[in-house]
């Protein structure tokens, strides 16, 4: 039955003039547009420039591609009822105490929350870095946040030096700033 509706669709008049009508050539640019646009969404890839962004934290500070220029950008997307966000709070915090004045920013992206449900949670756990709404930025939807944590890292160039999606400690974490050149002096000298 399935192998019958498939064969409907594909052998529909309209699907086989269309196909008929197409030359090689136009197939072949067709098929190269595809492979175009779908790639052209791909700058969250290592070493690409990141994307475009607009970022207003909940304290009201405005951050973008410009602005962020000459500093290393932490973006950690996450949630309020992400266990393993909870458990890499404290450590996102660690991180962003020990290197601010070594030039990184670190932004916390809420996905898809309420600023009710995001405040609340706040009050509870609060943290020092500074907290971006979805509603308030671009940034989840350009990243595909939909695992979290997702960790994103962007160098001082404003290209993208790196990416971790999932959970995965202390040393994944530093190793992923490292591609920034943002190391702490007692891990360097431990490698």
């Amino acid at each position: 039955m399935l192998l019958f509706h498939w064969k409907k669709l594909c052998c529909a008049p309209w699907a086989v003039l269309l196909f008929r009508a197409m030359r090689s050539g136009i197939r072949l640019a067709l098929c190269l547009c595809l492979l175009l646009a779908a790639t052209a969404f791909a700058g969250d890839d290592d070493g690409q420039p990141a994307p475009r962004f607009h970022a207003k934290t909940t304290s009201g500070e405005s951050f973008n591609n410009e602005s962020v220029k000459g500093k290393v950008v932490l973006l950690e997307f996450w949630t309020t009822w992400c266990q393993y966000c909870h458990q890499e709070e404290s450590l996102v915090e660690q991180i962003n105490r020990e290197f601010a004045e070594n030039g990184l920013i670190v932004l916390a992206i809420d996905v898809a929350e309420s600023k009710k449900t995001v405040k609340k949670y706040l009050e509870q756990h609060p943290r020092s870095c500074r907290i971006v709404l979805t509603e308030d930025t671009n940034l989840a939807a350009m990243y595909q946040a939909n695992v979290y944590p997702i960790y994103v890292v962007i160098d001082r160039d404003g290209n993208i030096s790196g990416e971790q999606r999932g959970a995965s400690g202390e040393r994944a974490l530093r190793r992923l700033l490292a591609t920034a050149g943002i190391e702490s002096a007692t891990k360097a000298d431990e490698n």
